[in-house]
């Protein structure tokens, strides 16, 4: 899936599909590329995620810019996000250090397990966001938990970017027990460096992927990383 997005984002950036162009149809693509249709919607998506192209049911899919800016996953722009996730997440760690019962504890190192010994990237990215949601419920405030819910769909669009293109999901399992030992240990400030780090990390791979192309600027709305 990533060559034939490589491939197809290539094309578009380079003028091969220029703005307002249509895209040959999921058939031809199959057909030149010599991948299954599978592959090719994946690939779509991503492009899609990536603010390139736009489907339109029933006439295909037209290319709508020809550099990557922001992705978005959802309703939401990725540097939105980012910047909603700076603001909660990492304080919602330093309080979950502070007030997480046994049952929270619990429930976070069977969760990490879990994502530690799974291979398919949909059943992980499905516990990816459980484990976030388990980290705001940890924090005993239901308001976190809450905003956590309303961002959920996006989280999970955005974990399945970043594995299919940026390969993150054997980091990010790293990045998780960091943040679950610092929470057995009861440590705000481990807590709170720990999710910092993660969503570093999350930024980078993002500013990576967007830069694939010879893209000079990282996301807006966030620090270098």
């Amino acid at each position: 899936m990533e060559a034939v997005l490589v491939h197809l984002r290539g094309s578009i950036e380079r003028g091969e599909y220029a703005i307002g162009d249509k895209l040959p149809s999921e058939a031809e693509l199959c057909r030149t590329l010599e991948v299954s249709r599978p592959v090719l919607r994946e690939a779509l998506r991503a492009l899609q995620t990536m603010g390139l192209t736009v489907a339109k049911t029933g006439k295909g899919t037209f290319v709508v810019a020809n550099t990557v800016e922001d992705p978005t996953f959802g309703d939401y722009a990725a540097s939105d996000l980012l910047e909603v996730r700076r603001h909660v997440e990492i304080p919602v760690a330093g309080y979950a250090a502070r007030r997480r019962t046994a049952e929270n504890l619990d429930h976070l190192a069977h969760l990490l397990e879990r994502m530690e010994r799974e291979t398919d990237t949909t059943a992980w990215v499905a516990m990816d966001t459980l484990f976030h949601l388990a980290v705001a419920e940890a924090a005993q405030n239901p308001v976190f938990r809450r905003v956590i819910e309303e961002i959920r769909d996006a989280l999970a669009r955005q974990s399945a970017f970043l594995n299919e293109l940026g390969g993150r999901r054997e980091q990010s399992n790293r990045e998780h027990r960091a943040i679950v030992e610092a929470l057995i240990d009861g440590s705000e400030t481990d807590a709170v460096e720990a999710m910092s780090h993660h969503l570093d990390r999350v930024e980078t791979t993002l500013t990576d992927i967007v830069r694939a192309a010879g893209a000079d600027a990282p996301l807006e709305g966030g620090p270098e990383a």
